[in-house]
């Protein structure tokens, strides 16, 4: 054998033993690493599962008197509004004359109600009722609010009247 076909093997026997070093020794050892590293976070994750439990239990309370700050309990938000609305309207004096469906809307996935109703009574207590509206119960914001004065001609008598949009997200 000449000196050129000595290196020449040597280099392709190097290169094999390398090869075969990786395939032993290296690949197994790195794939032991990444799956040490794997384990060392969920052993992170489950020491900290006790603090995050309690976390997202404050939230569910927090959360829980947002709504019943609201008033928005478990039912939709048509039937809250009409409650909030009928309960004030008693105690007010005043009259809800229509309570329409709401007109629905949906663009880049997200839905816009449109709530329509009409009220019947003193002016002062429909604007209390159109901030409590707006103010305490975050059912959303009045985009039209439309007073109308109209005449009973059976009695002769004059009444306001107001129609009110509320539009809702979600």
């Amino acid at each position: 054998m000449t000196k050129k076909q000595k290196n020449i093997l040597l280099i392709i026997g190097f290169i094999i033993s390398l090869y075969t070093c990786y395939q032993l020794a290296i690949g197994k050892t790195l794939e032991q690493k990444s799956q040490y590293n794997t384990l060392s976070k969920e052993v992170l994750l489950s020491k900290n599962a006790p603090k995050q439990l309690s976390m997202l239990r404050q939230k569910e309370v927090y959360y829980d008197s947002l709504l019943t700050k609201y008033q928005l309990d478990g039912s939709s938000i048509q039937n809250n509004l009409l409650k909030v609305i009928n309960s004030y309207a008693e105690n007010n004096n005043l009259k809800v004359v229509s309570f329409l469906e709401p007109h629905s809307i949906t663009k880049n996935d997200l839905t816009v109600k449109t709530y329509d109703f009409t009220l019947q009574g003193q002016y002062n207590a429909i604007n209390q009722l159109i901030y409590q509206l707006e103010q305490n119960t975050k059912f959303g914001e009045i985009v039209n609010l439309h007073f109308e004065k109209k005449k009973n001609f059976r009695t002769g008598k004059s009444y306001l009247q107001a129609r009110v949009l509320l539009k809702s997200f979600g």
